[in-house]
C-alpha cells in the first residue's frame, strides 16, 4: 500500500508488545446520539440490510 514492504523502517517500539497489557475501561452501555446512528444507517445501511434484512 505503502510502496515499500513490511516491516517498516524507523524505531522500535520501547516495550515489547508481547507483554503489553489491555484495559477495557469503557462504561458498559456507550451512548450514541442520534447523528451518529443517522451516518452508521446512511454509509452502512446496504450492509446492513444485507446481513439483517430489510426493516419492516
Amino acid at each position: 500500500m505503502l510502496g515499500y514492504p513490511w516491516p517498516f523502517t524507523g524505531r522500535p517500539p520501547k516495550r515489547d508488545p508481547a507483554t503489553w497489557i489491555v484495559t477495557d475501561d469503557w462504561p458498559e452501555a456507550v451512548p450514541l446520539a442520534e447523528a451518529e446512528i443517522d451516518v452508521f444507517e446512511r454509509w452502512f445501511g446496504d450492509l446492513f440490510d444485507d446481513l439483517l434484512g430489510p426493516d419492516t
